[in-house]
């Protein structure tokens, strides 16, 4: 059953209820009048009874024809007391509304007329059927109208429920364009303001997805390219020295001293290729964290980054840190390490502060510098939102804060109720 057919049968289920208890106490009231009415009645037919019999000449055909809820009736000779209960409808209703009602009086009077008084609440029972008819009409037509309104004021709203959800349905396809027109009524207008907001942060989200995605592709080539140059012009070139010095130990076999200066060469390439080797490892994959706790991995990162790039970075350990599983290591290792990057490029800070503590079942990483700070961008560059991807892997929470002059500040807090501590 549909919505409209369940408020419609909710509304006539109201109206009847309505109408049923307005008809039980109108029928109420009116008994009340009727016994009121109809005593004032027995009343006027014990006055005319006496009458009759006391003085018949005073009763005539013409005074009694104009009694109000009294009726006179004369008699033919021979003729019997008339039923004067009506027809079934209004026998019901006077036996529901007067009770009591006495029976007709036969009067035989002394001139050999007869005649016929009884009590007649025929005119108020039609008072009380047009009371009765006029209250139904008017729940009728109030019922339709109540239906009508019902009826314009459901579809209307199923109308915008209909365009939200074809709207819902071309989102689901992947038409992050679909917007929804405005409407004049207040809650139409909210409904599609929240509707296209939605639609609009969608739409912004596959845009940064897709640039993220070009930008890492990107990245890789570029990794690629770098590590292809290392190998090639770095480690190749050592490689070829190594090979040309080892044939020049052969050429002077029989000179010592030539023997001993050109080992000592081959020993000073050999190092500077095995450092090239352990600065391109480094850069791939952090193999201290195989081997190190976080902690310790974020100290040598921090000494080794204090030494490339002449800022100082005071890394400040909490005491009882988690032991975290390596691919949460991983995702904190290159957010760090992705944030004192950033430092390096654009904060043109003397200082950086990392501070990473386990306190309330989170993990809490603040990382300060003291640099130029900025306002707070609408959209945030590729290492931000790879910093925010990473946030999000972890299920942590991040908060950015910088202002001119004042420094950047990245916050971390992520839960770890389920870590050994």
């Amino acid at each position: 059953m549909s919505a409209l057919r369940r408020i419609n049968l909710l509304v006539t289920l109201f109206f009847v209820l309505v109408s049923a208890v307005g008809l039980a106490l109108l029928l109420r009231q009116a008994g009340y009048d009727v016994q009121r009415e109809m005593q004032a009645a027995e009343a006027v037919v014990e006055y005319l009874h006496e009458a009759a019999l006391r003085d018949p000449a005073s009763v005539q055909q013409g005074l009694t024809d104009s009694l109000r809820h009294v009726r006179v009736q004369w008699l033919e000779p021979g003729q019997e007391a008339l039923d004067s209960d009506g027809d079934g409808l209004d026998r019901w209703l006077g036996t529901q509304l007067f009770s009591a009602q006495k029976p007709p009086l036969l009067v035989q009077l002394d001139d050999g007329r007869r005649l016929q008084i009884a009590v007649d609440p025929e005119d108020e029972i039609d008072e009380v059927w047009d009371s009765l008819l006029q209250l139904l009409i008017l729940s009728a037509l109030a019922l339709v109208m109540s239906l009508l309104t019902i009826r314009w004021a459901v579809r209307r709203g199923l109308w915008v429920l209909d365009e939200l959800l074809g709207g819902l349905q071309r989102v689901g396809q992947g038409q992050f364009d679909a917007r929804l027109q405005t409407h004049s009524l207040p809650e139409a207008r909210q409904l599609a303001g929240h509707f296209n907001s939605m639609a609009t942060t969608l739409q912004q989200v596959q845009a940064d997805n897709a640039e993220l995605t070009q930008a890492l592709l990107a990245l890789q080539e570029r990794e690629r390219t770098r590590l292809g140059q290392t190998l090639h012009d770095d480690l190749g070139q050592y490689l070829s020295g190594i090979r040309a010095q080892a044939c020049l130990l052969r050429a002077v076999a029989d000179r010592p001293d030539a023997v001993r200066s050109t080992a000592q060469c081959l020993e000073v390439n050999c190092q500077q290729l095995q450092d090239g080797f352990r600065a391109l490892i480094r850069d791939l994959y952090p193999v201290v964290l195989e081997r190190l706790e976080l902690g310790a991995a974020l100290q040598q990162l921090a000494e080794d980054w204090q030494a490339t790039q002449g800022v100082r970075c005071r890394l400040l350990l909490g005491k009882d840190l988690p032991a975290l599983p390596l691919p949460s290591k991983a995702h904190l290792y290159r957010l760090v390490q992705e944030a004192l990057t950033n430092v390096a490029r654009h904060a043109r800070a003397s200082e950086v502060r990392v501070r990473l503590q386990y306190r309330g079942g989170r993990l809490r990483l603040l990382v300060r510098d003291n640099g130029n700070g900025a306002q707070m961008p609408q959209r945030g560059g590729i290492g931000l939102r790879s910093i925010g991807e990473r946030a999000r892997c972890l299920g942590g929470m991040l908060r950015l804060h910088s202002r001119p002059g004042a420094g950047w500040a990245l916050c971390l807090s992520m839960p770890l109720e389920g870590h050994e501590r």
